[in-house]
């Protein structure tokens, strides 16, 4: 186990990617470029809006799909732990003139340390202790920011001025004050979000979170700090649920504490699941069945309530037929669907074709 923590990597092997990868990965850049420069021509401003809010919630569920399906940690906190992010990342923006980035990295490095004081009571907790207890937690945190309410530019260490008539709207940066340009800042903050998670995977800590998630026992004879590689894990996740929550306070520019009830903790779990712990596709996935198909079905007329319903039978489904998720599952359906449909179109030997010789017929028809 110690030495597959400390192999080498792939550039010191001198291991060049394979035509699958470099595939890919051209159209990964290709779909980002659409993404970032045709998709908000196409859209309206509703739908702008909306794809703003799933490159938010992305990075809300990659940090939710880290802990799940890269170290095996069920949490139910990461509503509340966005509510800090979006509180944090308010009042530093009402108070200060600091510039939209770093007041973004403020607001993950104080959400990181509220990861810490939380993991660090849940680290001997696993499964459903585990998650009862940041349950519990992210509740807690909830009553605490219904009492002092959101900022909204007012005075003191809260920020928030219940006389106040004219409420200032959160504030955008200079270079994203249109809601197109917000949504593809957004979008390359969450990019940021998942290279270090893939940098993260790909390195030393996801082979130790992966050791981790098979078997503890095993990974602690192996010489891995278990304490240590799970406070990273909490850590790392509360941070790009900060960075999340501060990207969030710019998009809505209004902050609620009935915008984050404790429920949608155990909501963003299900879409996690349903999307895919196991790949990065996976928390992309999520953020579109929790934001972009709700809002669909309200454009179209819909109570968005069913989709509590739907919810339910895709977790079912998930932990019995396809635990990798919709990411995984998706492809490989379509890829069978694919093979089938080739075989059927397949065109076959006609009526009037002469049979094909038998493997032991000479070619004459005589036996060899």
């Amino acid at each position: 186990m110690r030495a597959t923590l400390e192999r080498a990597s792939p550039a010191r092997t001198g291991r060049t990617p394979s035509r699958p990868q470099l595939v890919r990965a051209g159209v990964t850049a290709v779909l980002l470029l659409f993404v970032l420069f045709a998709l908000p021509q196409l859209m309206s401003l509703y739908y702008v809006d909306t794809m703003t809010q799933v490159a938010v919630y992305s990075m809300v569920t990659l940090a939710l799909g880290l802990l799940v399906g890269r170290v095996g940690l069920f949490s139910l906190g990461q509503a509340a732990v966005l509510a800090i992010g979006a509180w944090a990342a308010a009042r530093l923006l009402f108070a200060t003139t600091q510039p939209y980035p770093l007041v973004l990295l403020e607001a993950g490095l104080i959400t990181m340390v509220a990861g810490l004081l939380i993991g660090l009571p849940a680290l001997r907790l696993r499964g459903l202790y585990l998650a009862l207890i940041t349950l519990m937690l992210a509740g807690a945190i909830t009553v605490v920011l219904a009492t002092v309410n959101f900022p909204n530019g007012g005075h003191g260490f809260t920020g928030y001025n219940g006389s106040l008539v004219h409420i200032p709207p959160i504030r955008r940066p200079s270079i994203a004050a249109s809601d197109p340009a917000y949504f593809r800042y957004s979008v390359v903050v969450a990019i940021l979000m998942f290279a270090l998670v893939y940098a993260h995977i790909k390195t030393k800590p996801g082979r130790a979170w992966a050791a981790i998630r098979q078997s503890e026992p095993a990974a602690l004879a192996a010489g891995i700090n278990i304490w240590f590689y799970k406070l990273w894990a909490f850590a790392l996740a509360s941070f790009i649920t900060g960075i999340a929550g501060g990207v969030l306070a710019g998009a809505v520019h209004y902050l609620y504490s009935i915008g984050f009830p404790t429920q949608d903790s155990i909501t963003l779990l299900a879409v996690t699941l349903m999307g895919g712990v196991y790949s990065l596709w996976g928390a992309v996935v999520a953020a579109l069945l929790y934001q972009f198909l709700p809002a669909l079905l309200n454009n179209w007329g819909v109570s968005a309530d069913w989709l509590i319903i739907l919810f339910g039978v895709g977790v079912l489904q998930v932990l019995t037929t396809a635990p990798a998720g919709l990411a995984d599952q998706v492809p490989r359906d379509l890829a069978r669907l694919g093979r089938f449909l080739r075989a059927r179109i397949r065109p076959g030997p006609g009526p009037g074709d002469a049979p094909r010789p038998a493997p032991g017929d000479a070619p004459g028809g005589d036996p060899a």
